[in-house]
């Protein structure tokens, strides 16, 4: 049985719903439900959590997959708020033991110290840019990609404790070209390719 643990990032918050994450949050929950050998738990960042049991889904999950739209190029602050409450709650208690470096020699090994290593994580973002912000020349983001640029700091986190990434997927244009019907189908192949047809290979 596979454990996977999700978390909606999706903030509510002025005139933002969170409903676009909270879709896609929920589509994985009924596709890892519809499918066998895999068990789930899940968080909204929007709902009261103890940080505690929020350490522990993370150390009983095999894979942890985060929705999370981007505001102002970084994660919104209530998912930056669960991530910094909960991996310091993880400290020594499953999320990471230290930051891998010792007395003797602490100019190396940093970033060694996590504590989740043999798990996988998954992100998927929401974004008003159009992806030609990020393709073209010349435009917005100079040819990065969201995992690159903006989700670059998200990936070392991630990788302090010891997680490795599974593939992103990223929406665009969200807020002018929202097509959800579109966006799910994509989502749906996305996660069959990565979980149904990896596990039938194994």
């Amino acid at each position: 049985m596979k454990k996977i643990f999700i978390i909606n990032g999706g903030q509510k918050f002025g005139h933002s719903g969170g409903l676009f994450n909270e879709t896609i949050a929920n589509a994985t929950a009924t596709f890892f439900n519809q499918q066998e050998g895999f068990e789930i738990r899940t968080t909204n960042i929007n709902e009261p959590y103890d940080a505690k049991a929020e350490v522990e889904k993370y150390t009983w999950a095999d894979v942890i997959i985060y929705h999370t739209p981007i505001w102002w190029f970084q994660l919104p602050y209530a998912l930056k708020q669960y991530i910094d409450v909960v991996f310091s709650e993880g400290y020594q208690t499953g999320i990471y033991e230290s930051d891998g470096r010792s007395s003797s020699n602490p100019a190396i090994n940093y970033g060694t110290g996590g504590m989740l290593h043999g798990k996988k994580y998954m992100v998927t973002s929401t974004w008003n840019a159009p992806k030609e912000a990020f393709t073209l020349p010349n435009e917005f983001f100079m040819q990065t990609s969201v995992d690159e640029g903006v989700l670059f700091g998200f990936h070392r986190m991630n990788a302090f404790t010891g997680m490795t990434p599974l593939p992103s997927l990223h929406f665009y244009d969200v807020l002018k070209n929202t097509d959800m019907e579109r966006d799910l189908k994509q989502y749906q192949t996305h996660l069959e390719e990565i979980f149904v047809k990896e596990e039938a290979e194994c």
